[in-house]
């Protein structure tokens, strides 16, 4: 009995070779099967084409089709080999039971769990130059999601920063499918075994969980942040206020060291630092001190999370030092919307594509000079595409690369094999891991992630698909230029799409306030990034499924007929109030530069410091009066320390809240 071939559902067939080839197997004439002593199964067709499958994985057929790879054949055998058991299998009359087996049925076996697999079963997969290199990796360390088969979804996955790993069938390497290219990363098989290993170990119940596996942490090595934080101390010292162009050399020089240190969540945050300063040099909308000072006190966090005496494994802080690009199999993936953001005299297109098979969203970004609108790059082309086509379509593509921080882009020697077809925004055929149906759940799961400071920087990490079972309320708020519309699942939980207005998003707030209105037919999902804000979940749109097709706001032109009703004056509750607005004081400290501050700020801080007492957040008022403490007494240092302590302690506990 060949319980490899038995094992294979309709979608594990898909995932090794693709859904037509499957469709078209299922439609082949039934072929004549025998099996041999070792296991292999022959089918012979009518038409005289004659096939063979051993054992060890659908790479070990052979078929006289002349075809390259596998082909139909090879997969109507298995179809039909799947279909014997239950026709051939004599089925026992009930007299025929024994007593023993009806009273107390045997228990079922235990769950299967790639951990189980061998060293020597994985280096006859992958030989020895394979297992060499991913010995290595172990060694610097990675990080990796690890999925458990659910009854959901009985596939076992693993998630790591190149490529997703599936074991379609227990036990049996032969079939292990990976997003990548066969034969370009196949020592990720080893690295997702082991992560299964560690799961095993220290999360044995869970059916998901993240884990460090190999590396060491090596306290007192230092982080090789250390010419990012002299950054950091100029920019807090002088603020954006007071830094002109002549900053952009050393940003410069400090991004090129973290690239080639290989250090990716820093390099980054660095980025983000210096399109906060270009944004705030530009007078743009983009440009927030919240943000400034979250980037500032970033860098510190990773620093010091692995340079302290119990410290994170780097990989997991630091970025991985993991090939910076992959080539996919063939891949569908489908278009869940855009963002245009400004840089300067710069437009940045962000497209985001859901990967269905490794159950992750990519992203494909474009620069281009000029100040065009979202309306007038949606008509800029992208190799064969325009980027609206790609971002409301389904993309099949031969010719995808994507990195370790999941961005995507189009390999050009090969784009004649990428198709781009309209999408129906039939979202709910994504898997669990991107589709939203239980608001309650998602918030849980934002809660049980790493403290944000020092979670790995992954593109499109938190963009989900959320189903929308009514829109509760639509508002708008002129003076931030902001829509916030409050949506409901199934059971009544709720949370709030978020949108603000942009120069170079100018339809972006009319189209969003009209699909929610039901004006282009009813809203059913909005994809976008989610968060935590004040307790509650929140969603930055991409895009809206609605009138069977997908509307990407960013991409439209301004203009529509929907009445919005303006918001009225919102007032957080007192202690979330608290955090909000003494944060915002010590962004200030960024935006000014400690050296520039007013007489007043002293008073002010004392002031918050008691407010954060009285509501009972003695720490984070220790913390924010220490602060005061070192820029009355200390030097510049000091207060840089103190200014970090604060700010993440008060970054922190709203983000808990």
């Amino acid at each position: 009995m060949r319980t490899d071939l038995l094992g294979l559902t309709a979608d594990s067939l898909a995932a090794l070779t693709n859904r037509g080839l499957v469709k078209r197997a299922g439609k082949e004439a039934a072929p004549e099967l025998r099996t041999d002593d070792d296991g292999t199964v022959h089918g012979g067709f009518p038409d005289g084409v004659t096939t063979a499958v051993p054992t060890g994985g659908l790479d070990a057929a052979r078929c006289t089709c002349g075809s390259v790879g596998v082909c139909r054949h090879v997969i109507g055998v298995i179809l039909a080999y799947q279909r014997l058991p239950a026709e051939a299998a004599p089925v026992p009359a009930e007299d025929d039971v024994p007593v023993e087996a009806a009273a107390e049925p045997s228990p079922p076996p235990p769950p299967w769990s790639p951990g189980q697999v061998t060293d020597d079963e994985l280096t006859a997969r992958i030989g020895a130059r394979l297992m060499a290199a991913a010995r290595r990796t172990e060694r610097t360390g990675f990080t990796a999601r690890v999925r458990r088969a659910t009854a959901g979804d009985p596939v076992p996955q693993v998630e790591l920063a190149t490529a997703t790993v599936r074991f379609l069938v227990p036990g049996d390497l032969g079939f292990v499918h990976t997003d990548a290219v066969a034969g370009s990363r196949d020592d990720v098989i080893a690295l997702a075994v082991w992560a299964f290993r560690v799961a095993d170990a220290l999360h044995p119940g869970a059916e998901e969980a993240r884990v460090d596996v190999g590396g060491a942490p090596g306290p007192g090595a230092g982080s090789g942040l250390e010419r990012a934080l002299g950054l950091a101390g100029t920019v807090l010292r002088e603020g954006a206020a007071h830094l002109g162009q002549g900053l952009d050399a050393a940003i410069a020089d400090v991004r090129r060291h973290l690239d080639a240190a290989g250090l990716r969540w820093p390099l980054l945050a660095v980025t983000d630092l210096a399109e906060q300063l270009a944004s705030y040099r530009d007078r743009s909308s983009h440009y927030r001190p919240e943000l400034l000072a979250s980037h500032l006190a970033e860098l510190h966090a990773r620093h010091r999370a692995v340079t302290r005496p119990d410290a994170t494994l780097r990989s997991s802080v630091l970025g991985t030092a993991e090939a910076a690009e992959t080539p996919l199999r063939r891949a569908r993936l489908d278009g869940l919307g855009c963002r245009i953001r400004t840089l300067g005299d710069q437009r940045i297109s962000e497209v985001y594509l859901a990967h269905g098979d490794s159950g992750m969203v990519l992203v494909l970004r474009r620069r281009w000079d000029g100040d065009d609108d979202g309306a007038a790059l949606a008509r800029r082309r992208i190799a064969a595409s325009t980027l609206a086509d790609l971002a409301t379509g389904t993309v099949v593509t031969e010719s995808a690369v994507r990195s370790a921080s999941r961005t995507v882009r189009l390999a050009t020697g090969r784009i004649s094999k990428t198709t781009v077809s309209a999408s129906r925004g039939a979202w709910d055929e994504l898997p669990p891991s991107l589709l939203v149906t239980d608001l309650a759940a998602l918030g849980r799961e934002l809660d049980a992630l790493p403290l944000r400071p020092i979670r790995p920087r992954v593109e499109a990490e938190l963009v989900r698909v959320v189903a929308v079972a009514r829109v509760v309320s639509v508002t708008y708020a002129p003076g931030d230029q902001r829509l916030d519309a409050v949506i409901a699942d199934r059971a009544g939980n709720t949370a709030t799409i978020r949108a603000t207005h942009t120069g170079a998003t100018p339809g972006r707030l009319d189209s969003l306030a009209a699909v929610l209105a039901g004006e282009e037919g009813e809203p059913r999902f909005v994809s976008g990034v989610v968060g935590r804000t004040a307790g509650g979940v929140v969603i930055e749109p991409l895009g809206l499924s609605a009138g069977g097709r997908v509307v990407v706001p960013d991409l439209r032109p301004p203009g529509g007929s929907s009445r919005l009703a303006v918001a009225e004056d919102h007032r957080h509750e007192p202690l979330t109030a608290a955090l909000i607005d003494t944060r915002g004081l010590l962004a200030e400290a960024a935006h000014h530069g400690l050296s520039h501050l007013p007489p007043t700020y002293d008073d002010r801080l004392a002031a918050a410091a008691r407010r954060l007492t009285v509501l009972g957040l003695h720490r984070v008022a220790r913390a924010v009066t220490a602060f005061a403490a070192a820029r009355a007494d200390t030097g510049d240092e000091t207060a840089e320390r103190a200014w970090v302590d604060a700010y993440l302690r008060l970054d922190v506990a709203l983000d808990l809240h």
